[in-house]
């Protein structure tokens, strides 16, 4: 029973639940932005490009068993069962790697921006020296030095024993 007390304990931390909350808005969000990538973006850049989808964009190294070239499309060509270099699908990848990474900074900098406007607006500065942030003596977790509660495991920090974190 104790192992399965650890692992409850490891998967409960509020790092994990971070993470794994994290890992599926990543998974949702990527799939917003492969949409944004190859119908609003590509279609408009190939259309003045010449090509209307970059997905189509491929070198064939050897012809197909099946069917011999010229391939229309790249489906057509691994359907022949042709080796390609598909450099359409790279650049489609690119652009969507860059788009979400551009999203992910703007957020990040949003959220910096806000928490210095709260910090100005509602607490004052440390001063020079002073510690910024803290350890909780009940979960170890790092939370600014000025909080008074935990925000992983909920504990109050002043005033409470560390026999009872929750009460």
């Amino acid at each position: 029973m104790g192992l399965i007390q650890e692992f409850r304990k490891f998967a409960m931390r509020g790092n994990l639940v971070d993470l794994m909350v994290g890992f599926t808005v990543g998974a949702a969000f990527t799939t917003i932005a492969k949409s944004l990538v190859n119908d609003i973006v590509m279609p408009p850049i190939g259309l003045v490009l010449g090509k209307s989808d970059f997905t189509d964009l491929f070198v064939v190294l050897r012809e197909g068993d099946k069917i011999t070239g010229p391939y229309e499309t790249l489906a057509a060509a691994q359907g022949a069962g042709a080796v390609t270099i598909n450099y359409g699908v790279f650049i489609n990848n690119l652009v969507s790697f860059l788009l979400v990474s551009f999203v992910v900074f703007l957020i990040v900098r949003g959220i910096n921006r806000l928490e210095d406007s709260l910090e100005s607006q509602f607490g004052d500065p440390p001063q020079p020296g002073e510690p910024t942030e803290k350890k909780c003596p009940f979960c170890r977790t790092t939370i600014p030095a000025k909080a008074a509660r935990c925000p992983a495991c909920t504990s109050h920090l002043e005033g409470e024993s560390p026999a009872n974190p929750h009460a």
